[in-house]
């Protein structure tokens, strides 16, 4: 009788290795050509860059896929609050027609969970300092990323209904406003809307309810804390909109699956680069 199941994993794509730069204020992206591709992923800050003579400028909370065999490089220097993950890969052949989905990755993108995707690639890191790079993991974990773009919204792409744009201004209101006692109820009094109506259009533009969003920024806004290092919880709690340490603590592990306490300890441990 088997006891266990043995799978042949095919993996689409390959990590070769991944960091976190933070930027000191000096210098710009090197101009190079590789052989991989490269996703970078913007924490803070703006990144200028360009490949193969089209200029990028890389906000907070977006990503750029960089492409084997283009050169690119930096065309401003690096401001002081930068802070980008980048990780490298290739694809080792295109699946045959029939055989996969495909994945449509926009090459600049606005992250639809920004603090899903901070999440992954932490979690990335971490395996890349427990089991060294070509991990399995890793390899997973990039298609988890990739498909998060995939599922984000291409920068320049159009809101082109009017729900679409009273989802777009309530989303500016919650990444503006989450520190403050922002409700559902209280946004859709901002935009002078019907709660219900906004709930439902918001929904179908961010797969996630309003007090979804809500916490999820301030959740976001949470994680870069505790990785600072510098303050309490309960003081971060209340930086966050959060009026009770308590109600934060749950939100909180309801949404990274540990409490802000283990997660201050488990990142910490990162590969991180400053030029």
């Amino acid at each position: 009788m088997d006891t266990q199941l043995s799978l042949n994993v095919h993996m689409p794509v390959h990590v070769s290795n991944g960091g976190l730069f933070i930027s000191r204020g000096v210098g710009t992206h090197p101009r190079r050509v590789i052989d991989s591709f490269e996703l970078i992923y913007v924490k803070r800050g703006i990144l200028a860059i360009e490949e193969s003579g089209r200029r990028f400028e890389v906000g907070e909370e977006e990503t750029l896929l960089l492409w084997p065999g283009r050169e690119h490089g930096g065309c401003a220097p690096f401001p002081p609050d930068l802070q980008f993950f980048w990780v490298h890969f290739a694809v080792p052949a295109a699946p045959r027609q029939g055989d996969a989905t495909l994945l449509q990755v926009p090459q600049h993108a606005y992250v639809s969970r920004p603090e899903h995707m901070t999440g992954l690639f932490r979690r990335l890191l971490n395996e890349q300092a427990l089991l060294g790079e070509r991990a399995v993991p890793m390899n997973l974990m990039a298609m988890q990323m990739l498909w998060e773009v995939t599922s984000s919204r291409a920068v320049g792409g159009v809101l082109d209904s009017e729900s679409a744009v009273l989802a777009g201004r309530a989303e500016a209101l919650i990444r503006t406003s989450f520190h403050l006692p922002i409700t559902a109820s209280s946004l859709a009094a901002q935009l002078e809307c019907n709660p219900d109506y906004l709930g439902r259009v918001f929904r179908k533009h961010y797969q996630c309810t309003l007090t979804e969003a809500i916490h999820t920024r301030r959740v976001r806004h949470a994680t870069n804390l505790l990785t600072d290092g510098k303050l309490s919880i309960d003081d971060i709690a209340l930086q966050c909109g959060f009026d009770d340490p308590g109600y934060f603590r749950r939100v909180f592990k309801r949404a990274t699956g540990t409490s802000p306490r283990a997660y201050r300890s488990l990142h910490l441990r990162l590969h991180i680069n400053t030029d």
